[in-house]
């Protein structure tokens, strides 16, 4: 791959890594005590689900990445996503009056994202494997 795609590749990472975030940040402000909280939420991880799989898609099918590659992308997509959310959080936290102690907002800048990528590096390997078995079956 030349250099224009890394950059190319990464720059999808980054933007897939926001869209998490902005998924996160608009169905919780929608989320409020008067509305059914449970909708909002399954709202937003079928969201976060579709971004994911659009992700998965877009990289074997548009750029052709093997499994452990596309797995490590959306790993790295929702590790960014999640520190993001984590960040807000903790800005939150920072500017707002709140009970819980400030050091577990600091945990979380390292903590979500680890948590959240483990898990979509699995899934996402998974995926990946499955459609470059498709794909040379077909």
């Amino acid at each position: 791959m030349d250099e224009s795609g890394r950059k190319l590749s990464a720059g999808v990472v980054v933007l897939v890594g926001i869209a998490y975030f902005v998924v996160g940040f608009v169905f919780a402000a929608l989320a409020n005590p008067s509305v059914q909280v449970r909708a909002w939420r399954l709202a937003a991880w079928v969201a976060s689900a579709a971004v994911f799989a659009a992700h998965i898609g877009y990289e074997h099918f548009r750029l052709g990445n093997p499994p452990r590659a596309i797995g490590l992308r959306a790993a790295v997509a929702v590790a960014v996503g999640a520190f993001l959310v984590a960040l807000a959080a903790t800005v939150h936290a920072s500017v707002a009056v709140s009970h819980a102690p400030y050091w577990r907002f600091l945990l979380a800048l390292v903590a979500w994202p680890v948590i959240t990528a483990v898990p979509a590096f699995l899934v996402a390997l998974v995926a990946g494997a499955a459609l470059a078995r498709l794909s040379r079956k077909a």
